[in-house]
């Protein structure tokens, strides 16, 4: 096991001792997360905890499922209690966001906005002191005439381009709610709610992978096996 993988595993471990009984918990996507459902399964059995799920992808309800867990939705009127999610970068004094990598960003941004308490689960490498750089911001869009909307994207970016699948698949990144996924490219976002706005003006643009003044605590894990826990102020 490489460090960074037992970096999430330590941060993961310390994140779900957030979870609570009889509560509602948004699960975010992706590996990071992955780790954190099963180290909470392992604490719901022993613990006898009771604890519905609201997933935000396929991949998180089949997972979810596969472990024996409850699945429920965001209840109307209500917030969640918690919501556990990764992150492609993490501005280490504002805890602002940067997700999208798993192209699930249109409902992740749902569910974290509905909870009481988003809980970031990284590994050093994620953290940084601007957005942005070498790590693109995921842009939603509908399928609908994107190109029109992709070249109104590549106006506000240094490059921006649709995303491709991987693993043998042709053609681009189709997202669980049959959007496209474009990554758009900055060097540097001092100002990310300026380029968030811009973004969300743009005809065909759905959501953004800009997560801003969302996250109120970061368990961050470290290559020397300790675990930072940072908290927005």
């Amino acid at each position: 096991m490489s460090w960074v993988e037992k970096a999430r595993l330590s941060a993961a471990a310390q994140a779900v001792r957030e979870l609570r009984n009889s509560t509602i918990v948004g699960l975010g996507s992706g590996t990071t997360v992955l780790k954190a459902l099963d180290l909470a399964a392992e604490r719901i059995k022993k613990e006898h905890l009771n604890i519905s799920w609201v997933p935000t992808s396929y991949q998180m309800e089949i997972a979810t499922k596969r472990l024996g867990l409850k699945t429920t939705t965001i209840p109307e009127n209500s917030e969640l209690d918690l919501a556990l999610d990764g992150a492609d970068q993490v501005q280490w004094r504002s805890l602002d966001l940067v997700k999208g990598g798993g192209a699930a960003l249109l409902r992740e941004k749902i569910v974290d906005s509905t909870t009481k308490k988003l809980v970031i689960i990284i590994d050093e490498r994620k953290l940084t002191k601007t957005l942005g750089g070498i790590q693109p911001i995921p842009v939603e869009i509908t399928p609908f005439a994107y190109d029109a909307t992709l070249a109104q994207i590549r106006k506000t970016s240094e490059k921006a381009g649709l995303r491709e699948a991987a693993g043998g698949k042709v053609g681009p990144v189709i997202t669980d709610n049959g959007n496209l996924i474009v990554d758009a490219y900055y060097r540097n976002l001092r100002r990310p709610d300026i380029i968030n706005e811009k973004l969300k003006k743009i005809p065909g643009v759905i959501e953004t992978g800009l997560f801003l003044e969302m996250c109120d605590t970061a368990y961050v894990g470290r290559k020397d096996g300790k675990v930072d826990i940072l908290r927005r102020s």
